[in-house]
């Protein structure tokens, strides 16, 4: 098809989303290069945001662009061959265990201590925070670990586990608040290097180690946005492990990011150029293997609140873009920049979720209601 022909077509499925080409308003798209249509309908996502990332195309309001996208269901007009090829991986290939465990850390989470400082706030919690009362990202993130520690019913002297522990703020907090000693495994060499000068006079132990290879007891046992990077393979192999390890009246917390549709569909820019290996799940893969190992004690989801989360992250960034630019050449702003966007975008449009499901081995004697 020409070019011409091409840019047609766009205009015609943009319409569908009231996105209009050069148009007035702050969600419409304005494109700097021609080539960008050719780009899109032969890759996707992936040469959406390659393009993005290159300068060829703006949009005033990014995660408002997204948006609209998304509700109008327009990425499924735009599957493509890089679509079906991470899909397949994600289903048939495990890139969750082993030495690929360690992946996502060495291509994620090591980018810089720099850049995750300036962009999380306060506290490096990098995850959805907890806006049932807060008007700011640090009282979000206090909030949402002051919640998972009251859902754990975290007592002094008990020992808790920390599985993908991040920079180890969330094991500061329950040790300093609850009086509670605790182990944390991550991938990240980064994260493990600084989680342990925080944790620093604490009873906290931190490890560069696969949770898989986690094997004694501890009385509470939680996961705060890693669940994303153990792949539908290992989902089963992920609970057993948290079984076998938690103590018969422990509780056990997952919280995640969840998807409305069908499993394994991981997006190809996401998997190149921000989280490798990683997958979405869905909630019945979350159910089936719970299946005779856990009693769904609450299923929490307070997914809008990640919008407002990943909004509060692009503001901090953009404010220390000129700190950051030292280090951070102009293309990996936009790379960035289209991340948080397309992110805030698919909580904003509802398509996918924030679940903290509480777990306990054989369910609490008369029920328990869990704190919000």
């Amino acid at each position: 098809m020409s070019d011409d022909s091409l840019k047609e077509r766009a205009i015609a499925l943009l319409a569908k989303a009231d996105i209009h080409l050069d148009g007035p308003a702050p969600t419409d798209i304005h494109v700097h290069d021609s080539r960008l249509y050719a780009r899109v309908f032969a890759h996707g996502s992936l040469g959406l945001g390659e393009a993005y990332m290159e300068g060829w195309w703006d949009a005033e309001d990014l995660p408002g662009f997204f948006t609209r996208i998304l509700a109008a269901q327009l990425d499924r007009d735009l599957k493509t061959l890089d679509t079906l090829i991470a899909h397949l991986k994600a289903r048939f290939v495990n890139l969750q265990r082993g030495e690929h465990a360690f992946e996502i850390g060495k291509a994620h989470y090591d980018l810089g201590n720099d850049l995750f400082k300036a962009m999380l706030g306060k506290r490096l919690v990098y995850s959805c925070g907890y806006w049932a009362e807060a008007d700011n990202v640090d009282d979000a993130q206090e909030a949402k670990l002051d919640l998972v520690c009251r859902k754990l019913k975290l007592k002094p002297g008990m020992r808790v586990l920390d599985i993908g522990c991040g920079w180890g703020e969330a094991l500061k907090f329950a040790a300093e608040r609850y009086g509670v000693e605790g182990v944390g495994v991550t991938v990240s060499q980064e994260q493990a290097e600084f989680a342990r000068e925080l944790c620093a006079g604490l009873p906290v132990e931190i490890r560069l180690q696969d949770y898989h290879d986690v094997d004694e007891t501890f009385d509470a046992i939680y996961s705060i946005g890693m669940f994303e990077h153990v792949g539908g393979k290992n989902y089963r192999s992920y609970f057993e492990m948290v079984r076998r390890c938690l103590k018969p009246d422990g509780l056990s917390l997952l919280h995640t990011i969840g998807s409305n549709g069908a499993p394994a569909q991981p997006d190809p820019w996401i998997e190149k150029y921000i989280f490798p290996n990683s997958m979405i799940p869905a909630a019945s893969q979350v159910a089936s293997a719970l299946e005779d190992l856990f009693v769904v004690e609450d299923w929490h989801n307070f997914g809008p609140d990640y919008d407002r989360t990943l909004m509060a992250w692009t503001a901090n960034f953009d404010a220390a873009w000129p700190q950051l630019s030292a280090n951070y050449d102009e293309t990996f702003r936009r790379m960035w920049h289209f991340y948080l966007a397309t992110s805030a975008a698919v909580f904003r449009s509802r398509r996918d979720q924030l679940w903290q499901l509480t777990l306990s081995p054989d369910g609490v004697p008369g029920g328990y209601r869990v704190p919000r």
